[in-house]
C-alpha cells in the first residue's frame, strides 16, 4: 500500500509559474525576430567596425612599442662611444694640465717634423742601395740582347748620351728651384729616376732600334743620378 505523498497548493503554483516562464524565455531567444536582427546588415557592420577599431589601437600601440625599442636600442648603441670618447679627451686634457713645465714647453711640433724628416731620410737611403743592384742586373740583361743581336758596340753612344742628358737635367732644376740645393730630400733626383725608370721598363715593347737604343740611353741617365744622389 503506498502512502500519498501532497505537497502545499502554493509550491505547486510557483512551480508552474517558473515552468511557463522558462518556456517564454527559449522561445524568445529562439524566434525568428531575434535570429534576424542579428544576421542583419547593420548588426554586423556595428560589430566589423568595432573590430576594425580594436585592431587599429593594437596595431598602432605594437607599432609605437616597435619605435621607442628601436630609438632606446640606437641610444643606447651610440651613447657609450661618445662617453668613451669624451672621458679620454677629459682624461688627456687633465694629464696635460698635471704635467710639468717642461713637458708644456717642449717643441712636439719640431719633434714631429724631424722624425718625419728621419723617415724619408731612411726610405731614401734604402731606396738608393736598391736601385744599385736592380739597375746592374737590369743593364746586363740589355747588353746581353744587344750582344745576342751583334749590335754590342752600339751600347756606349746611348749610354754616353743619357749619362749628359742626365747632368742637364740636374743642372736646369737647380736653375729653376735654387732651393734644391739645401733640400734634405733631393726631390729632382728622385722625379728624374722615376721618368726615366718608366721610359726603360717597356724595353722589350719597343721597335727593334728602340730595343737597342733606349733602354741604355734610360741606363746612362740613371746611373748618373744615382751618382748624384750618393754624392
Amino acid at each position: 500500500m503506498m502512502a500519498t505523498i501532497t505537497y502545499p497548493s502554493h509550491l505547486l503554483s510557483a512551480s508552474s509559474h517558473l515552468r511557463t516562464t522558462t518556456t517564454k524565455t527559449g522561445l524568445g531567444l529562439h524566434s525568428p525576430s531575434i535570429q534576424g536582427a542579428e544576421r542583419s546588415p547593420h548588426f554586423l557592420k556595428a560589430g566589423s567596425s568595432h573590430l576594425g577599431v580594436k585592431l587599429n589601437g593594437v596595431f598602432q600601440k605594437t607599432r609605437l612599442n616597435i619605435s621607442c625599442a628601436v630609438n632606446m636600442a640606437a641610444g643606447q648603441s651610440g651613447d657609450p662611444e661618445k662617453i668613451n670618447f669624451d672621458h679620454l679627451m677629459n682624461k688627456a686634457r687633465k694629464l696635460w694640465d698635471r704635467s710639468p713645465q717642461p713637458v708644456k714647453s717642449f717643441p712636439w711640433k719640431r719633434a714631429l717634423e724631424n722624425f718625419i724628416q728621419l723617415i724619408l731620410d731612411l726610405f731614401v737611403m734604402v731606396v738608393k742601395y736598391l736601385c744599385v743592384p736592380l739597375l746592374a742586373v737590369s743593364s746586363l740583361s740589355e747588353m746581353s740582347y744587344c750582344a745576342h743581336q751583334k749590335k754590342l758596340f752600339l751600347v756606349p753612344i746611348p749610354l754616353l748620351i743619357g749619362i749628359v742628358v742626365a747632368g742637364v737635367v740636374k743642372e736646369t732644376a737647380l736653375e729653376l728651384s735654387p732651393l734644391l740645393k739645401d733640400a734634405e730630400v733631393p726631390w729632382h733626383l728622385i722625379v728624374t729616376a722615376i721618368v726615366f725608370t718608366l721610359i726603360k721598363l717597356p724595353g722589350p715593347y719597343y721597335p727593334y732600334w728602340g730595343r737597342i737604343f733606349i733602354p741604355h740611353f734610360a741606363n746612362g741617365v740613371l746611373w748618373r743620378t744615382l751618382l748624384f744622389a750618393f754624392s
